[in-house]
């Protein structure tokens, strides 16, 4: 062998040494990424919701934008229809968090079920009061009967509430039936005369009105704050996986960001979730819950908690004695509005990104985002008007209230604007009760 065909032989050993020498680099660059990916892999839990409305929204945007995953969760969402039922989930174990009306979570535990409130999406009721075509004013539903999801559910609250504002007794001037299922398994009643009213959501009401039934009481206008709608954990969780429940509630709170600053992305959920094309409705849900009612720092309210169990004294003495405090558990709300962590949620991009993933832009304020004055101009036009069970707009937002009386605060001067259908100021009807 001569030292030209050495030189070439040696070459090619070089070349070879060197392309070995690199597949291994990367095999085992690949084995440590794994090896690091593998160090926290996503903690499997579910998570449950109780309705099929626009009070769902933070579950449902949190799982289809991938905000539990984020927060190193790997969450399967169960739809358990009934309060109640999904409380009982939530305490036997079989879900970590459940998205649930209040009024199921108060009274477990008034039993000593040990659940703690630690976020309220909906701290107002959002009710209207859909009735037959026939009926027109409060009297004329004296000897009919009215449905409700459950006795001691929040239409159930609603409902008692409306009757006594109207001097109607229940079981004496109305008949109440509980009629298990979803909303639309009401609207279906009403639609076949089985009942002459009942309480609905948005986006029903808005179909409730265009198939022609009468709006007697709108209650998302009462002012009155009720823990309508909160994310509710055991405190077994609270005690034992504290890391669990804060990324929980990251993924929450993010996912209200993220749907007060991309509508389209929102709607386009919401039509997935409430299986409808409807965009009036969509919007309609978009708009009244999702912009305005849905705080961006979801703080349960004391004040509605206390509402509740001034109703549920009534019947339950342990009521009587219970204290809004010991339902609910601030800690973790508290630590991502200390830390600054829901504030820079919605703050704008810096002019250098720093991540791949597009950041919310600030949030619009409710005000430039409520809807067209002409646009509630024609939803006015479709309801029958009617003494209305009315006052001032609910809170955006409920943070904790300090000093809890027991009586009723004054009224407020309601200043009605254009478009709405309220005869006149709710004080001027019930004075100071509404509060």
């Amino acid at each position: 062998m001569n030292k030209k065909d050495l030189r070439l032989l040696l070459g090619r050993w070089k070349i070879a040494l060197f392309l070995l020498a690199a597949v291994t680099c990367f095999h085992f660059a690949d084995v440590r990424a794994a090896d690091k990916s593998g160090d926290q892999p996503l903690l499997k839990i579910r998570v449950a919701y109780s309705a099929i409305s626009g009070s769902s929204l933070p579950a449902w945007v949190a799982y289809e934008k991938g905000f539990f995953s984020k927060y190193g969760l790997d969450v399967q969402l169960l739809y358990v229809d009934g309060g109640s039922k999904v409380v009982q989930t939530l305490i036997s174990g079989d879900v970590a968090a459940a998205q649930v009306g209040g009024p199921s979570v108060i009274q477990n535990d008034l039993q000593g079920a040990g659940i703690k409130i630690i976020a309220g999406f909906l701290n107002a009721l959002t009710y209207k009061l859909m009735v037959a075509k026939d009926i027109t004013n409060p009297e004329e539903l004296r000897g009919k009967t009215l449905a409700v999801s459950g006795f001691g559910s929040s239409s159930d609250f609603a409902t008692r509430y409306v009757m006594d504002k109207y001097g109607l007794v229940v079981g004496k001037d109305v008949t109440l039936v509980q009629i298990a299922g979803s909303e639309p398994a009401r609207m279906a009643a009403l639609q076949s005369g089985r009942i002459q009213g009942t309480m609905v959501n948005i986006p029903v009401t808005a179909q409730a009105t265009k198939l022609g039934f009468n709006t007697l009481a709108d209650l998302q206008m009462l002012g009155l704050e009720y823990q309508h709608t909160c994310l509710a954990v055991t405190q077994d969780l609270i005690t034992s996986q504290p890391d669990l429940v804060r990324n929980l509630m990251k993924a929450f709170v993010e996912a209200i960001a993220y749907h007060k600053t991309h509508r389209k992305e929102a709607l386009a959920i919401l039509q997935k979730y409430l299986r409808t094309d409807d965009k009036d409705a969509l919007e309609e849900t978009y708009e009244s819950i999702g912009l305005t009612l849905i705080p961006a720092k979801p703080y349960p309210t004391l004040k509605g908690i206390h509402i509740m169990l001034q109703e549920l004294a009534v019947k339950d003495p342990k009521a009587q004695s219970a204290k809004p405090k010991q339902f609910v558990d601030f800690t973790f709300i508290k630590e991502l509005d200390k830390s600054g962590f829901i504030d820079r949620l919605y703050k704008p991009w810096p002019a250098v990104a720093t991540r791949e993933e597009p950041r919310p832009s600030a949030v619009t304020t409710v005000k430039e985002k409520t809807a067209p004055v002409e646009e509630k101009r024609k939803l006015a036009s479709k309801t029958t008007p009617a003494p209305q069970v009315t006052a001032k707009p609910p809170p955006v937002s409920a943070e904790p209230v300090q000093g809890l009386s027991s009586t009723p605060s004054a009224g407020q001067e309601y200043t009605i604007k254009a478009g709405e259908t309220l005869r006149t100021p709710a004080q001027k009807s019930y004075g100071s009760e509404l509060q």
